[in-house]
């Protein structure tokens, strides 16, 4: 597969998040949160992903993250398609967490993830790679953060599922991918991932 490069679509798809993630920043950091999609896209990018995986990487917690005022749900959705098409948004809307069930009913913090996991199922490759990317991203700029402190308990204290609740969640990712029968090559970087962090807690407990 050839590797994807710049493109005016993936141009068009940094600047759409960079409006919609503006004045975010990353969780206990002063880092902006274009950074992760960006970095999410380099990944998908270094994996020879087409473009519209890597657009999909790129808009991936738009809709997750920039419900406020001036943008509802609907309204997110509805951009994205209109921008970028049905694609990148059925790639979006598999990575991104629901509020509410089938059946309109409220999602506690755990049953998203465990809805997130359960969608995974039905899930495109396309999704599929953005989720690996992302969670290879996260998990590894976890791991850079915890290197660098001499208090592991002011990174995890970032997470609402604390250090083992964090680590358990990107475990049961990298195992339900494999379930689902994920075999992209960015899975061997994303196991060592998640293996560095639990060893990394084990030392540290």
């Amino acid at each position: 597969m050839t590797t994807t490069g710049y493109s005016d679509r993936i141009n068009h798809a940094l600047a759409f998040a960079a409006k919609h993630h503006d004045r975010q920043v990353r969780k206990g950091t002063r880092l902006p949160y274009l950074t992760h999609p960006a970095n999410v896209a380099i990944i998908l990018t270094r994996y020879g992903q087409d473009t519209e995986t890597v657009v999909g990487g790129i808009l991936h917690d738009v809709i997750e993250d920039c419900v406020r005022e001036a943008f509802s749900r609907e309204t997110l959705e509805q951009r994205i398609g209109d921008k970028f098409g049905s694609g990148v948004l059925d790639t979006v809307l598999a990575v991104t967490y629901r509020l509410v069930d089938d059946d309109g009913v409220e999602l506690s913090h755990d049953d998203r993830r465990e809805d997130y996991l359960a969608r995974l199922a039905t899930a495109s490759e396309s999704a599929r790679w953005v989720c690996a990317a992302d969670k290879l991203h996260n998990a590894s700029s976890i791991l850079a953060d915890l290197r660098r402190t001499i208090d592991p308990d002011t990174i995890w204290s970032r997470f609402s599922g604390g250090k083992d609740g964090t680590i358990r969640f990107y475990r049961s990712v990298y195992d339900r991918l494999n379930e689902v029968g994920f075999t992209g090559a960015i899975m061997r970087e994303l196991g060592a991932a998640v293996a560095s962090l639990e060893e990394f807690a084990d030392v540290a407990a």
